[in-house]
């Protein structure tokens, strides 16, 4: 089956259809949630919920574009709606100097599995896992992020350098463990 076939019995409510379209993306967009949910429960929330927004809006895909890109901004999103709802950055400080590092510098990352690496992205506080997912992997600026999150550009910045910190400071535990 292809995605073209999948979407039209999805349209049609064929439930081998939808199977196949859970089948074929729920690890995919696991993993995508997996990144902006704390832990493995919020996660299977998200994509839970993103799912059911995929079949209430696959009428809306266009076919521009792949379908598992499309799946994927469902599921950010979902994401970062519940993330806004609960408030995660209603505490900051603004930084107005900010001092990058580069993992590398450490070599730590080459000894890193993706599960531990992963693992390091989970255990951020989440406002810092989302702002760091949006700008370090989705590629977003801190404007874009700041409208997504209905936070201010400032607040971002200062969101990924707290997650830099604190992604640094694991890393240097994770080096000094023999």
């Amino acid at each position: 089956m292809t995605d073209q076939d999948i979407v039209e019995g999805c349209l049609q409510k064929n439930p081998k259809a939808q199977k196949a379209l859970y089948d074929a993306f729920s690890a995919k967009m696991m993993s995508v949630c997996l990144r902006y949910a704390g832990n493995r429960n919020d996660a299977q929330d998200v994509l839970q919920e993103g799912f059911i927004k995929v079949f209430e809006k696959l009428d809306q895909f266009s076919g521009k574009g792949s379908l598992g890109g499309w799946m994927r901004m469902i599921m950010i999103n979902t994401a970062l709606i519940k993330i806004r709802k609960e408030k995660k950055f209603l505490h900051h400080d603004e930084i107005t100097e900010v001092n990058d590092f580069s993992p590398h510098e450490h070599g730590v990352f080459e000894k890193l599995a993706a599960n531990e690496i992963m693992t390091l992205v989970q255990n951020l506080p989440d406002g810092y896992r989302a702002v760091f997912n949006l700008y370090a992997v989705e590629g977003y600026s801190h404007k874009e992020i700041g409208e997504m999150l209905e936070i201010s550009e400032s607040t971002s910045k200062t969101q990924y350098f707290k997650a830099k910190a604190h992604l640094k400071k694991a890393l240097q535990k994770l080096e000094n463990t023999p």
